[in-house]
């Protein structure tokens, strides 16, 4: 219906959220015709306080894709936060079309009348596809937005931190394979040089190391090879992970580490910024048993979500930094857990997360807003 949202329990699609979302507290439909609004938000936990996560304006290929991803991504987001020390459960949106072609600000700002119709349950956030002049829209029509612009009280562009975050944790990684926590002298290839990677590559050049970069979007590489002249651009990812690379840092969209990538790789730390890296259940053992060591996606990419989280407590980049400069320890602590368990790293962050949700969502039970 066009007009005032209109939330539904279902949607037109082969997935079954109740089985596949089956950890979830709520998903949520949203279709508003007057302005090409569908989205979905999938509230995971509240454990731990009201869900936080951005929104993804992406153009899936069907519905049941976006229902997917946003389960996955709100779940990811329930870790993320725990790990980071927040106080703030896991949640997603998304957003299904293509931003060029379908973003308005009538559209953002009935999507904020949705958001807001969640009374506080979930607080939203950029993600790929939307920034935070997009936020800046939402929150003239909705009371839980984060990641607004520096001239409306906001933290601005959150990939700042995020990239920082995933620099301190490929630190950690290194400290643990090299004995030293710095990536001088290693070359490391990374994967989508868009608002993260890019940050990312000017952190590591800083650092003394070696930079092989891709991307999909040729002007991205252009821009990072104009300010960056050192930095090798290869056509491919495919291309890039078959290369003599010591770390391999995926900053574009999920599923980055498969079993094709694994049969080729050659670098000894998979660590980056993209979230749900893993391709598929079991990839994480094969990971270890080829001597990589992995630093956990939503360890070291938490960055950015502490940075927006910041804004809840009104905003200091300063703090923001410094509870990102944490991502340090905290990967160090996935680390030293893995071992004394023996257990893939991917399984230890889990359990960290965990434990946390666990021991301080029994003391809150489900935020009603």
């Amino acid at each position: 219906m066009s007009g005032p949202l209109a939330p539904t329990g279902s949607a037109a699609s082969g997935v079954d959220v109740f089985e596949l979302g089956n950890e979830h507290e709520q998903v949520v439909f949203c279709n508003d015709r007057a302005t090409g609004l569908r989205a979905i938000v999938a509230i995971h936990s509240t454990a731990l306080g009201p869900a936080l996560g951005g929104t993804r304006f992406y153009p899936y290929a069907s519905t049941d894709d976006a229902i997917v991803d946003v389960l996955n991504l709100s779940r990811g987001m329930s870790y993320k936060n725990a790990l980071a020390g927040l106080d703030l459960g896991g949640g997603k949106a998304v957003i299904i079309g293509d931003p060029a072609e379908l973003k308005t600000e009538a559209l953002l700002r009935a999507y904020g009348r949705f958001v807001q119709s969640l009374n506080g349950r979930y607080f939203t956030a950029c993600d790929v596809g939307t920034f935070s002049e997009d936020m800046d829209h939402i929150a003239r029509e909705c009371d839980f937005v984060t990641g607004r612009t520096v001239a409306h009280g906001g933290a601005g562009d959150s990939s700042v931190l995020t990239a920082y975050g995933t620099f301190q944790g490929m630190r950690a990684a290194a400290e643990q394979v090299w004995g030293e926590p710095t990536l001088a002298g290693r070359t490391v290839g990374v994967a989508g040089v868009g608002k993260v990677g890019r940050h990312l590559v000017r952190h590591l050049i800083e650092d003394g190391a070696t930079v092989v970069v891709t991307d999909v979007h040729a002007p991205s590489v252009e821009a990072i090879r104009e300010q960056f002249p050192q930095v090798t651009a290869v056509a491919t990812t495919e291309e890039l992970v078959a290369s003599d690379i010591d770390v391999y840092a995926p900053c574009a969209m999920g599923g980055a580490i498969s079993d094709e990538v694994l049969d080729v790789l050659r670098a000894k730390i998979i660590c980056g910024a993209a979230n749900n890296q893993l391709a598929h259940s079991g990839i994480e053992k094969q990971v270890e048993e080829r001597g990589i060591l992995y630093a956990p996606d939503y360890c070291v990419n938490s960055g950015g979500v502490i940075q927006v989280a910041d804004e809840l407590e009104g905003f200091s980049f300063e703090r923001a930094q410094q509870r990102a400069t944490g991502i340090f320890e905290t990967t160090r602590r996935v680390f030293e857990l893995a071992k004394a368990d023996g257990v893939t790293t991917a399984e230890a962050a889990d359990r960290l997360a965990e434990r946390r949700m666990r021991e301080v969502g029994r003391l809150r039970g489900i935020h009603l807003g």
